[in-house]
């Protein structure tokens, strides 16, 4: 392959790892939902629900509809293949990755850079921690509301219990693992032992610069071309880690230097990229998807500016609420503020709005997307409200689709 890439030549390598540009599989289940979880790396985990949970829209873009049972069923059964830890913010991704992590939650448990206040906390509550642990070995997997340890605090830890403190400190440590989730979303915390299997428990763990090097890896696989700033931010390495392993990985031949149209820092090519002559993607994206999670990459790749506006006031909103932009072919091409009206059993398109790569074709796309997500979610119909200069278009191809 060259060792200079066009714009689009990047774009196309870009999507092909993240699993566009190929047919849905018929009936996705258990083994494709693996198989696009160990393609993307990691996968971010969400609360808010206003549509569906983050986590559970990468893979409804990639795969089309799929039951979401079987990601709950990897993440958190008894035959699981997933764990959750904090990698690209909370995340879940295959169990073989948690060995590449155990320098993190030893960082955490030592204090090092930003883990410093969990380090502070558990030294400082020694009795109370070994309370915790004794209370999980002793009842099983507990959520904090089960633990119901310590009083209610105020400040710093957004007023969390004690108990709730302690979890978490735990968690992050590796010393208690997420054992399932209750159906508000709540964690149950268990520890490794109750939780993963023996043989995960046994696998020796990397030196930390082997086990960066690899996490390097998964990401470069994942991004298919990227620059260092991408390759750390997928496990939110640091800035020096992430300067070193990328260094140790072009000398070892395992990162390609190359040079991309309209980018101005080094990028690095993974070994396992492949670009197609084009990329017919067709899906909506969450506001966390691996693709775009990344705001700089996605200006990069598709030259748009996506704001998570969830965030943001809504009288400073500029596209919604929830905002999913919509990847048509190569281009984002729309963005559309969703909502999910269990009740009334709608999906509302509250807003809708063009991007400058729209075309014809593309509120008959959208709409499409949108019947299809509908159906996911059990919802019998879509709604489309009169806001955005794509509104009204979009509602007359739903319409026709009925």
């Amino acid at each position: 392959m060259k060792t200079d890439l066009s714009a689009s030549e990047a774009r196309r390598l870009a999507l092909r790892a993240q699993g566009f540009g190929k047919a849905p599989p018929v009936a996705p289940g258990r083994r494709e939902v693996l198989r696009t979880l160990r393609r993307l790396g990691v996968l971010q985990m969400d609360s808010v629900n206003v549509l569906a949970r983050s986590h559970y829209l990468p893979l409804f873009s990639r795969l089309g509809p799929y039951p979401r049972t079987a990601l709950e069923d990897l993440a958190w059964a008894g035959r699981r293949r997933l764990f959750e830890y904090w990698m690209h913010e909370a995340s879940l991704a295959p169990l073989e990755t948690q060995p590449l992590l155990r320098w993190r939650m030893q960082d955490a448990a030592e204090g090092v850079g930003v883990w410093r206040g969990v380090a502070t906390f558990l030294r400082s509550h020694g009795d109370f921690i070994d309370r915790v642990l004794g209370e999980i070995r002793d009842r099983g997997p507990l959520s904090a509301a089960q633990l119901g340890l310590g009083a209610k605090g105020a400040g710093g830890w957004w007023g969390w219990s004690e108990g709730k403190r302690a979890l978490e400190c735990l968690f992050w440590t590796g010393r208690l693992t997420t054992s399932t989730r209750s159906g508000a979303f709540e964690r149950i915390y268990g520890l490794p032992d109750q939780v993963h299997p023996s043989g995960l428990l046994t696998a020796p763990t990397p030196a930390r610069a082997e086990a960066q090097r690899e996490l390097v890896r998964i990401a470069a696989r994942a991004q298919g071309v990227a620059t260092e700033a991408d390759l750390r931010d997928y496990f939110r390495l640091t800035a020096a880690d992430a300067r070193l392993r990328v260094a140790e990985l072009v000398e070892l031949g395992d990162l390609t230097p190359v040079r991309v149209e309209g980018w101005r820092a080094q990028a690095y090519l993974s070994p396992d990229a492949g670009a197609p002559r084009k990329a017919e993607a067709e899906a909506l994206l969450s506001p966390f998807d691996n693709l775009i999670w990344f705001r700089d990459r996605a200006e990069r790749l598709f030259g748009v500016r996506i704001r998570l506006e969830i965030y943001t006031p809504a009288h400073r909103r500029v596209h919604g609420y929830y905002v999913l932009p919509f990847l048509e072919g190569e281009a984002i091409t729309a963005r559309v503020d969703l909502k999910a009206d269990r009740q009334g059993g709608r999906l509302l398109v509250q807003a809708a709005h063009a991007e400058p790569a729209a075309g014809r074709q593309t509120p008959e796309a959208l709409a499409r997307s949108l019947k299809r997500m509908a159906g996911w979610l059990g919802l019998e119909s879509v709604s489309v409200a009169p806001r955005g200069d794509l509104a009204s278009r979009l509602a007359g191809e739903v319409a026709q689709l009925g």
